[in-house]
């Protein structure tokens, strides 16, 4: 498998008596795999491809089939693989928005300040999501994800373009 996987779920367990395992799911759109027809696994030591013979929603997840896995012991290898897909294969957002791994490790430059570093971790709050930009000039950099300080995002060109509101860092202070 190559490294333009996104992962979609994770094995959590194993479901009764024939092959089944419970997936949480990583996405947020779940019901993807409602139609979910070959997945990669990646886990310690395993990488391959199955073929989904069943699925169905179950408490806070989804039980899958995998075909040729047939015993608890056969799904029971599966625990804690990466469900994963192909990067092709992602349900479109809409204009403006991103998934997390679109954004980590884009060149962040400030329209004053110029370069500042890249974005090493998206963090989830409440209200919005903050990009842990690694500056070698400034350190740490914690940028709040709002319309006011994002300008633009060019996933492509593997940039983006901030206002840095005053406060944010410590310009006199660098590295």
């Amino acid at each position: 498998m190559d490294d333009n996987r996104v992962s979609i779920g994770k094995v959590v367990g194993v479901y009764g008596i024939h092959g089944w395992v419970r997936v949480f799911p990583l996405t947020d759109f779940p019901e993807r795999f409602k139609t979910l027809q070959r997945v990669g696994l990646r886990g310690p030591g395993m990488e391959q491809i199955l073929e989904v013979e069943a699925s169905r929603p179950y408490q806070h997840g989804y039980l899958l089939k995998f075909k040729g896995i047939d015993s608890p012991e056969a799904a029971r290898v599966l625990h804690q693989a990466l469900l994963q897909i192909d990067e092709k294969e992602i349900y479109p957002l809409p204009e403006g928005v991103y998934y997390h791994f679109q954004l980590q490790g884009l060149a962040v430059y400030d329209e004053r300040l110029g370069h500042l570093g890249e974005i090493s971790e998206i963090l989830e709050t409440g209200a919005n999501d903050v990009y842990v930009v690694d500056s070698p000039r400034f350190g740490e950099i914690l940028i709040p994800a709002i319309k006011e300080i994002i300008l633009n995002v060019d996933v492509e060109a593997g940039h983006m373009q901030v206002a840095l509101l005053p406060g944010l860092i410590d310009e006199g202070q660098t590295r």
